[in-house]
């Protein structure tokens, strides 16, 4: 009782009776000691909130700077269901409300401790510190910089290129009035970032998958040789398909996260997935949702791709100059596949707390023309590996679906260390036994 009359008190203050609440020195060691443990990167695969900035707190509901009653984060404190081992005190309680009275201000430059207490932790932190180098690298590559143009780029001691398309900054109504799970339509605004011009192919992939191809053997570089790569496939994964200039398929989302990694590592730039919102603006590219009338002069699908995959960028681009987006393959992108939310949002991203469903975009060569389009959404299912024959099921191939690809993005921003752990490792890449 006394530590609710104590809170109510604080709460009645005027705001300029309050202390001034410091991130690092007051709030950060309450966070440390009682909250990350399960809300660390890389550990929230259960809790769906992770602790490593203002602007994930935000994303999530669980932080409205200046109002503390509107803050999950608070709210949760104050009524004692969190943490779980036991309520904070009183002076805890109101320096968390009094830090989010006061703006919720956490600077990029203060990361929360991961918790050392189990060799989960443990290898996290390993990790974060390896992406504290990466970030280091990519800070410190200014060759493309900030910008409007599209560029291309040349994988080091490689031949193998691609090409980055400047998607503009913006707003639009994400989703439609076709489907259920395409509603309710929702106004979104992005910042600007790059989008590979075509899907990732087996000329890019295979340098992953195979550190010989890469040019790693004999320029060793241990920043690209700490990301995890995947195990050999057990079947050939293009299965008859085609390779060279052919979109590489039948990874999982974990696979192509870490690529997303090891590729940041390897150019200095930073990369990852597509939210679904980055995703559908991408396509729509300003216009409409509706599909184009000549589908078949854009994308590759049932009606004209022959049965199979077809070599990226051979039908005609959309308005941003991005080929493929419908058709040929479908996408992965960064979201849990999960009910929209209405309201206006900025830079939406639904992290994934489950194996599956996870959010596939764009329609493939094996789908009918009305599964083509920018809206259509599709999610990821333990089918997809039904033929795996490993116990447990592979974290890197999915080879039933060989109608499955990804391209990247690359924000305009450089994130955090912390952000980009919670985005090239998803936690919930072993599948449910």
């Amino acid at each position: 009782m006394m530590r609710l009359v104590v809170v109510a008190a604080v709460a009645s203050l005027p705001l300029a009776a309050q202390a001034s609440v410091d991130f690092g020195r007051d709030v950060a060691p309450i966070l440390e000691k009682n909250c990350t443990k399960c809300h660390h990167a890389g550990t929230a695969a259960h809790t769906r909130v992770e602790l490593t900035s203002r602007q994930e707190l935000i994303q999530h509901g669980a932080l409205t700077p200046g109002n503390p009653e509107k803050s999950s984060l608070y709210d949760s404190i104050a009524n004692g269901s969190m943490p779980p081992t036991g309520k904070l005190s009183a002076a805890d309680i109101a320096t968390i409300r009094n830090w989010i009275q006061q703006g919720a201000a956490w600077p990029e430059s203060v990361s929360l401790k991961a918790p050392a207490s189990t060799p989960a932790a443990a290898a996290n932190s390993s990790e974060l510190a390896e992406i504290e180098k990466i970030r280091e690298r990519i800070l410190a590559n200014h060759e493309h910089g900030s910008g409007t143009k599209t560029y291309q780029v040349t994988i080091p001691n490689t031949t193998v290129s691609y090409a980055m398309t400047a998607i503009p900054a913006g707003e639009f109504e994400m989703g439609s009035t076709e489907a259920k799970d395409e509603q309710p339509v929702h106004q979104v605004k992005l910042s600007p970032f790059w989008m590979q011009t075509h899907e990732v192919t087996w000329d890019e992939y295979r340098l992953f998958m195979f550190a010989n191809q890469a040019g790693e053997v004999a320029h060793k570089d241990a920043l690209v040789d700490g990301v995890s790569r995947p195990t050999r496939p057990y079947v050939e994964m293009s299965f008859g398909m085609g390779i060279n200039g052919y979109p590489a398929i039948s990874m999982t989302q974990h696979a192509a996260n870490k690529y997303a990694e090891w590729l940041s590592a390897k150019t200095g730039e930073f990369y990852r997935l597509p939210t679904e919102a980055e995703w559908e603006y991408a396509c729509r590219a300003g216009a409409s949702a509706e599909p184009p009338k000549d589908l078949g002069d854009y994308a590759w699908f049932a009606a004209n791709s022959g049965g199979k995959y077809q070599k990226v960028a051979t039908k005609k681009p959309n308005a941003w100059g991005l080929f493929d987006m419908l058709g040929n393959v479908m996408e992965w992108t960064l979201d849990q596949y999960a009910p929209y939310k209405a309201g206006e949002q900025t830079d939406p991203w639904v992290k994934p707390t489950q194996p599956y469903p996870i959010a596939v975009r764009g329609g493939s060569w094996n789908d009918p023309a009305k599964q083509v389009s920018c809206t259509v959404r599709v999610g990821s299912d333990p089918s997809w590996k039904q033929q795996d024959p490993q116990l447990p099921k592979s974290i890197w191939y999915e080879t039933d679906a060989q109608w499955l690809g990804f391209r990247l993005v690359r924000p305009e921003k450089v994130p955090s260390a912390q952000e980009m752990y919670s985005y090239w490792n998803n936690g919930v890449e072993h599948d449910e036994q």
